[in-house]
């Protein structure tokens, strides 16, 4: 017999980047009492991970809970980029409403559409909160207007359309049912989810079963999984059978070692857990993402999406260049092979694949943006290894023909800078969609591009809007190839010798075009050490020292100067490389180099 279980809701918070999820977490956690009143607490707390704070952006998905009044809330944040919306979609399978925020001014983006659409096709109950309704340029009552027209466009049925609009900012601490008014704390938001968000239901006398949605990996315990018990109690030491809908061979028996249940920040470790918990489990050495635990009567796994699949892929390999091993830690096959398996424990989106050597790996992601944030983590962990250009991944139809991902770019500039972005983004075999004024005198244009023509778009986007544009993209589907196209118009300054760049052939060589190195850098043959402003590569010698004479003419030995060098970021590098081009990464420093580093070799090589 079902019953509902009146004291838990369960809740994800999702919407668009920095439509400010985490921050709403932050406050519903201060004002439900989880710290104590003279506690030091970070600004958003939820995100734990070094990239997460410093970027300002969630990555992974968190659980917390908070009690309010009799009833625990167990609340899910969730990340905003499109890049990870894997972990979007599987953590929604644990919840029974959602809280989508949608900015005061920006209104619904491209990210809240995406998010709403799986909201929407689990038929998961909808609160909207308007957010920053505090800010000086906000049109509260026009976004209500936009989300019921979205609402609508994407098919919603009658109980969703009828939501609940809360008006909030979480950086004030306040939510209120009044756009006209400010509030004056969180209890309105508190009180809508409590009257609109479905209490969990279930069987408490039904054999268990549990649908793993996430995973945490932990040094001492390994893989714990995390998820929502549907049906019957889940106790440590009971004997269980792990099952997998697209997995129909699999039945594992297996014990469970340790329970837990959030409340705050924390986990405690609990003896069992009835219906409608969302609990993390450990000690089953190899559960994966989308498996059910059940009793071993009644075997019966729950139905769960598949994740989409990557659009892109890099190969990863050893680092073969003059300089390596000089500053990792990490540097061989097996460390790197053993680092991206482990990668896979966590993250569902990403594939890992053995290549036909043993030194290079090929993996697949949802866009770069997923893969930089894997690089820049393997290189805070010590890790040295080299990466290829990102390149689309094709499919093929039934004809045969070559079907490459698209995506819809959603781009806001002002209005000086539209028809530069409209033909920079025709160049990338884009096309212009629609085009509107947004007010504030700035255009919204909607484009239809091909993923590859937006690998290395960002850097030169910045640049033409002067860092004023804002571009979104959302992967839209896999069409026919349209083309070739090439990735850059400007051709690489590369080192002619190994040794130590110097004033002197920096000097020569900066007329040549713009250097990414200063003085007293370690350089070696191959290397590439600028940008050519012309489209072919050129050959510079950074390393050339003056030839003394004994005659010396007036002011020729006055300084010499160099312009500062242009230092890249990650992004920048990964943006700027060619297809015949790999970026050196090791803890300390980024590197551009030639696959070919000998200049004869490479000449045959282009020659073919």
């Amino acid at each position: 017999m079902k019953i509902t279980r009146d004291d838990i809701r369960n809740v994800a918070i999702i919407a668009h980047v920095d439509h400010g999820k985490t921050t709403l977490v932050d406050e519903l956690l201060k004002q439900s009492g989880v710290f104590r009143d003279n506690q030091e607490v970070a600004e958003r707390v939820m995100d734990s991970n070094d990239i997460e704070r410093e970027r300002g952006i969630t990555i992974l998905s968190k659980n917390t809970a908070v009690t309010y009044g009799s009833t625990k809330i167990n609340i899910i944040d969730t990340p905003g980029h499109a890049d990870f919306g894997g972990e979007v979609e599987r953590v929604l399978k644990m919840v029974n409403g959602v809280i989508l925020v949608v900015d005061a001014f920006e209104g619904p983006m491209p990210q809240t559409k995406f998010v709403l659409k799986k909201a929407l096709e689990l038929n998961l109950a909808v609160i909207v909160c308007v957010n920053k309704c505090d800010r000086p340029e906000a049109r509260p009552d026009e976004v209500v207007d936009e989300v019921l027209e979205l609402l609508i466009e994407l098919d919603a049925n009658e109980d969703q359309l009828d939501c609940p609009f809360v008006f909030a900012s979480a950086k004030s601490g306040y939510a209120t049912l009044d756009s006209s008014k400010p509030g004056t704390d969180m209890k309105p938001l508190f009180d809508t989810i409590i009257d609109y968000i479905p209490a969990p239901t279930g069987d408490p006398e039904a054999g268990v079963q549990m649908l793993v949605s996430t995973i945490d990996y932990n040094e001492y315990v390994g893989r714990i999984g995390v998820g929502k018990v549907d049906n019957g109690v889940l106790k440590v030491n009971e004997d269980l059978v792990i099952v997998n809908e697209h997995d129909p061979d699999k039945l594992e028996r297996v014990r469970i070692g340790k329970l837990f249940e959030y409340e705050g920040l924390n986990k405690i470790e609990v003896k069992e857990a009835q219906i409608g918990s969302i609990v993390a489990v450990s000690g089953i050495a190899d559960v994966q993402i989308g498996d059910t635990l059940c009793s071993p009567e009644n075997p019966d796994p729950i139905p769960f999406q598949k994740i989409s699949e990557p659009t892109i892929a890099m190969t990863f390999m050893v680092n073969d260049s003059p300089l390596a091993g000089k500053e990792g830690k990490f540097v061989t096959s097996r460390h790197l092979r053993e680092r991206l398996f482990r990668e896979l424990n966590t993250d569902v989106s990403l594939r890992v694949e053995e290549t036909d050597t043993t030194e290079a790996f090929k993996v697949s992601g949802r866009g770069e943006l997923h893969l930089s944030v894997l690089i820049e983590n393997m290189r805070r962990e010590g890790y040295e290894f080299a990466v290829s250009k990102a390149e689309v991944i094709y499919k093929e139809d039934e004809l045969g023909h070559k079907l490459e991902p698209f995506e819809i770019a959603y781009i806001d500039v002002p209005d000086e800078f539209a028809g530069t972005i409209i033909n920079m983004l025709n160049q990338r075999k884009g096309e212009l969609q629609g085009m509107a004024p947004t007010g504030n005198g700035t255009t919204r244009l909607e484009f239809s591009v091909p993923s590859r023509g937006l690998i290395g778009f960002r850097g030169d986007f910045m640049t033409a809007t002067k860092g004023t544009g804002i571009i979104n993209t959302t992967f839209d589907e896999y069409l026919p190839y349209k083309g070739d196209m090439s990735y850059r118009s400007k051709g690489s300054l590369i080192a002619f010798e190994s040794g130590t760049s110097i004033t002197y052939g920096l000097f020569n060589a900066q007329e040549r075009g713009t250097l990414f190195i200063g003085p007293g850098e370690q350089v070696y043959a191959g290397m590439v050490v600028g940008e050519n402003p012309r489209a072919e590569d050129m050959e510079v010698n950074v390393c050339k020292k003056k030839q003394l004479t004994n005659t010396r003419s007036s002011g020729s030995d006055d300084a010499l100067k160099l312009s500062p060098p242009k230092v890249m970021s990650l992004e920048q590098a990964l943006d700027f490389i060619d297809t015949d081009e790999l970026l050196e990464i090791t803890p300390k420093s980024f590197r551009i180099r030639k696959k070919i580093l000998d200049h004869t070799l490479r000449y045959r090589a282009n020659r073919k």
